[in-house]
């Protein structure tokens, strides 16, 4: 059997769909940041998916670049992020997103 274009896509959609689910359902901040990951890396994989099948002119990596730069935004988001979950805890001594609501000391 194959492995095509539609398999991938459907890989993607259910990573996609668990990063959501955790990132809309998790109350640690933390959690919520790796289903965030979870997701970009679903879409990386529909991105070289895309680019591998449909792209006739097997030079051309501009599916590979863009997930590429899509990690390496990820991984800034991901430092930024922990920075301030960091100094979030240290202010309230939790991580839990509900009790997030202001910016206020």
């Amino acid at each position: 059997m194959d492995v095509g274009l539609t398999h991938y896509l459907i890989l993607s959609a259910i990573l996609f769909s668990i990063g959501l689910f955790g990132t809309l359902s998790k109350h640690n901040a933390i959690g919520v940041l790796m289903c965030m990951e979870i997701m970009l890396n679903a879409v990386n994989i529909a991105v070289v998916a895309f680019s591998r099948y449909l792209v006739e002119d097997t030079v051309l990596l501009t599916g590979h670049v863009f997930a590429l730069f899509v990690i390496v935004v990820a991984a800034a988001e991901a430092a930024v992020g922990l920075a301030i979950v960091i100094t979030y805890y240290r202010d309230r001594e939790t991580v839990d997103v509900e009790k997030a609501d202001s910016m206020k000391g």
